[in-house]
């Protein structure tokens, strides 16, 4: 068993790690995130998820969200039952200062710094609708180099629909984008994977709003989540729209 153990690690060490940045407000993080996660997990055989809460994202005001430390145990907490699901605090705000705007293209180069040995590969976990909104985002063509993405959606969706949002300089030469697998398109130095695994119908605002009309969170939010909410009374007050 002991050797079994020594080649995996051996096997993957030649590999290289594979990790996934999963980033968002999590206000709640709730079962859809978790599914997302756990099905790129399987798909990429990935050695950890970091799910990376922001403190203050540049496309909506801090103001309207929850405290980022309620954000972040929420996260913690939903990570505790999966052992390669790891909370980041890659995008608090340092020493209680008033927390900074983080862009997606920072926090990418931050973890390419760390996972830089060779063979390393990072892939960059997104909702479809997002990455339709891709070129809004900061330097989103050197971002677009840097990562693998992966993009959540449900069954159906046209890739295609990525395609249109991604510069033509970057894409693959024909030759090399030939495949197989019609739910990838090859860039140049990455790749963008449709990830269609996933058929949740469970929202962040849903979660909010279920609690403010008292109704129960069973099977939306992991079940440690929703301790947490009802016990430190969050989403109470008519806050969110």
């Amino acid at each position: 068993m002991k050797a079994k153990r020594a080649a995996i690690r051996g096997a993957k060490a030649a590999r290289g790690r594979r990790i996934a940045l999963f980033g968002g407000t999590f206000d709640p993080i709730h079962s859809g995130h978790v599914a997302v996660a756990s099905a790129a997990e399987r798909r990429f055989h990935l050695d950890g998820v970091f799910f990376i809460p922001s403190s203050r994202p540049p496309h909506k005001p801090s103001e309207e969200l929850c405290a980022f430390e309620h954000r972040f145990a929420m996260v913690a907490l939903a990570c505790s039952a999966h052992p390669r699901f790891v909370p980041s605090l890659a995008e608090a705000s340092v020493n209680g200062a008033s927390p900074q705007l983080f862009y997606s293209i920072d926090t990418v180069r931050r973890f390419r710094r760390q996972f830089d040995r060779p063979g390393d590969r990072i892939y960059f976990i997104v909702g479809a609708d997002s990455f339709l909104h891709l070129q809004t985002w900061k330097d989103y063509a050197e971002l677009l180099q840097l990562s693998d993405f992966v993009v959540a959606n449900r069954p159906g969706f046209q890739i295609r629909k990525l395609r249109e949002v991604i510069p033509a300089a970057l894409l693959a030469p024909p030759a090399a984008k030939e495949s197989r697998d019609s739910r990838v398109i090859h860039l140049r130095n990455t790749s963008v994977y449709l990830l269609e695994t996933v058929a949740s119908h469970v929202s962040a605002t849903d979660v909010r709003q279920r609690v403010e009309r008292g109704r129960s969170l069973h099977g939306l939010v992991p079940p440690r989540v929703e301790e947490y909410i009802t016990k430190q009374e969050l989403y109470r007050q008519a806050l969110y729209t």
